[in-house]
């Protein structure tokens, strides 16, 4: 049988780890004063880069609001006591699997039948 509270504990650790990480992210994102001397492109070269760093940063940022969010949605399911339920199908999710991934939202039939009918399409 799962331990909650040790899933419990980890969700926190993971969330606290998460938030940080999101923090250090927005900080670093902020514009900076630098500019390089020398180029032979100038601002363009320098307006390209910025771009290329403001959409990994962004698209960091996207995953971790993601992973927080599911960890948020597996914390209440804890609450509720719907934890280990697959969301598609009722049954309940094989605890190695919670082991390995505790917010799984689905057991791995209907993980594969998902992955399945993505490719698919």
């Amino acid at each position: 049988m799962t331990d909650l509270k040790k899933i419990r504990s980890a969700l926190e650790i993971e969330k606290k780890r998460l938030l940080e990480e999101l923090a250090q992210l927005n900080e670093a994102g902020l514009p900076s004063e630098e500019r390089r001397e020398g180029s032979p492109f100038g601002k363009r070269e320098e307006e390209a880069t910025e771009s290329l760093e403001l959409e990994k940063r962004l698209a960091m940022e996207k995953r971790i609001k993601e992973q927080l969010t599911a960890n948020d949605d597996t914390t209440r399911k804890i609450d509720t006591g719907k934890y280990g339920i697959c969301e598609s199908c009722g049954k309940t999710i094989e605890s190695a699997r919670l082991d390995i991934l505790p917010t799984a939202r689905r057991c791995m039939n209907c993980k594969n039948l998902q992955a399945k009918n993505a490719k698919s399409r």
